[in-house]
């Protein structure tokens, strides 16, 4: 893999870049955002330092994310509750702390670009057709084309708020456990850490705009309400004379 990391802080990018070579990456320095923001469709991954000076961390954050599906890890200095949820509501995949060893961080860019390889996608599996949609009421979701739409508008969905709902959507009223989504969709069961599903299920619902769509089953995890179909004057009374003649 290439992974391009994004830091003006050379010491950190002179420890890291040769870990992950010893690890048989390729890793690149780009000091300047616009750079790194114009090699995105030749690396595999970016280690994004959120702390760089005279530029904002999280608009270059989420200026990666609008402009790639690249893996996106960033590296914060600090350990605070707000940047980390921030971060992954403008599209990072993973939120580590400068401060943990070389061999973590590549053991995290590796899982993060494995999982988006070969993140969960139904239409992959056997008997799938390509362009599976899943209907739900209002709510379209095209797996191909990692497309949403409520009421023929356009919802833009990070890769994880659309990992989510996927895979609520493909088995509709089953009940998904925490421990389960964070594993297919994070690549872990999310021991220790009980904000990141929960900071975006409140996105994907408010994007959504249905709010009972994802019920919350307590203690437990979460499942997609399947809307009722709505009953027909004409089908409703034919029932009735049905009944009436038998």
């Amino acid at each position: 893999m290439l992974i391009l990391i994004v830091t003006n802080d050379f010491e950190f990018a002179a420890e890291l870049a040769p870990g992950l070579e010893s690890s048989g990456h390729r890793a690149e320095v780009e000091h300047r955002p616009d750079a790194a923001l114009a090699r995105l469709a030749e690396v595999d991954a970016v280690l994004l330092d959120l702390h760089l000076p005279g530029a904002d961390g999280f608009e270059v954050c989420r200026a990666i994310r609008s402009a790639s599906p690249v893996p996106l890890i960033v590296a914060d200095a600090h350990d605070d509750v707000f940047d980390r949820v921030l971060s992954f509501k403008l599209g990072a995949d993973d939120h580590v702390r400068r401060s943990c060893s070389v061999r973590e961080l590549t053991a995290r860019l590796e899982a993060v670009v494995r999982r988006v390889d070969t993140s969960w996608q139904p239409w992959k599996q056997a008997g799938a057709q390509p362009d599976r949609v899943h209907e739900l009421g209002e709510v379209r979701i095209a797996l191909r084309d990692r497309v949403v739409t409520v009421g023929g508008r356009g919802v833009a969905l990070t890769r994880k708020e659309f990992d989510i709902l996927a895979l609520l959507a493909s088995d509709a009223g089953r009940v998904f456990g925490r421990e389960d989504i964070m594993r297919e969709v994070w690549g872990h069961d999310g021991a220790g850490d009980t904000r990141t599903l929960g900071v975006h299920m409140v996105g994907l619902r408010r994007k959504l705009g249905a709010p009972t769509l994802i019920e919350t089953v307590r203690g437990i995890g979460f499942r997609l309400s399947v809307p009722r179909r709505p009953e027909r004057m004409g089908e409703r009374g034919a029932a009735d004379a049905a009944m009436r003649a038998g």
